[in-house]
């Protein structure tokens, strides 16, 4: 079961989704984070898609950005490419919400029905289920525990420093996946291009939050580990 957001995440999220995310200085620190980490990008997604009914503009336009420049890390050659795709993928700063004090434990001013509103999950969850049997082959073997070699960012770069050139392949060619349909989503939020994005496309966006920021969060969001 996922952890009860604290009334501090949810304050902060509501005015976050406001439009906060799109101040030059926080668009730097979650570009140097790859996003949030594993808790909070669960609970972004899942504030969000709650106060705008699945809408997900703003989390669509970060990960098209954060999976551009995946997938230039992945077509890094020549010697040494492990560790210099292992430093590029590396996270440069801490996670935007855990350096403001963000956690389990934190107090923010928010009204009772909107407090409620922001911990419903379901709308995220109902998104995830619509769009499972396109992502659920691309969750972390490490996040899940299972035995599948993809890996999200953070465990395929612990791995690196220790030799995963036999998880490459496979994760240079998810990576490019996910690149391709969430810029399709994220395209299909410009209004001559609206309606054009398919269920592919929508679950790439919860591929490319799993991939960056790590699965766990968004795995308990749904309930239980993709089979």
């Amino acid at each position: 079961m996922i952890e009860t957001l604290s009334s501090g995440e949810v304050n902060f999220l509501w005015w976050f989704i406001q439009g906060s995310i799109m101040e030059s200085d926080v668009r730097w620190s979650l570009r140097h984070g790859w996003g949030p980490c594993d808790r909070h990008t669960s609970a972004w997604l899942s504030v969000e898609a709650a106060f705008r009914h699945r809408y997900l503009h703003g989390p669509a336009v970060l990960y098209d950005d954060l999976m551009n420049r995946a997938q230039a890390a992945f077509e890094l050659t020549g010697p040494l490419a492990e560790r210099r795709l292992a430093r590029h993928l590396r996270a440069r700063g801490p996670c935007h919400l855990c350096t403001l004090g963000l956690g389990p434990a934190s107090n923010g001013f928010i009204a009772g029905d909107r407090l409620q509103t922001g911990r419903d999950a379901s709308q995220l969850r109902g998104f995830m289920d619509e769009t499972r049997s396109f992502w659920q082959d691309t969750v972390c073997g490490a996040c899940a525990g299972s035995s599948s070699p993809i890996r999200c960012r953070v465990h395929l770069c612990a791995e690196l420093e220790h030799g995963a050139a036999d998880k490459l392949d496979a994760n240079r060619l998810l990576v490019r996946w996910i690149a391709r349909h969430v810029r399709c989503y994220s395209e299909s939020f410009v209004w001559d291009r609206r309606g054009t994005d398919t269920a592919e496309d929508r679950a790439a966006l919860i591929s490319a939050a799993g991939w960056c920021g790590g699965w766990r969060g968004l795995l308990a969001i749904y309930g239980d580990a993709p089979r």
